[in-house]
């Protein structure tokens, strides 16, 4: 089995995935607050080079279309 195999989602299992990872977000994040308090600035800064990497391939695909 190989984990890293290309696969495509309609737009509906995109949204149930999207759904699943912020509700267990939520999920952890309610039961371990203490845990991941000191880790927060960290987080947020990964969480933010991630989100603007995923923009900017985005935004490439986007332009050469």
């Amino acid at each position: 089995m190989n984990i890293f195999k290309s696969f495509t989602l309609t737009w509906w299992q995109g949204a149930l995935f999207k759904w699943g990872i912020f509700l267990l977000g939520i999920a952890v994040g309610a039961f371990w607050p203490v845990i991941f308090s000191a880790y927060i600035p960290p987080l947020i800064i990964v969480a933010a080079a991630l989100l603007a990497y995923v923009t900017y391939v985005w935004w490439k695909q986007l332009k050469s279309n």
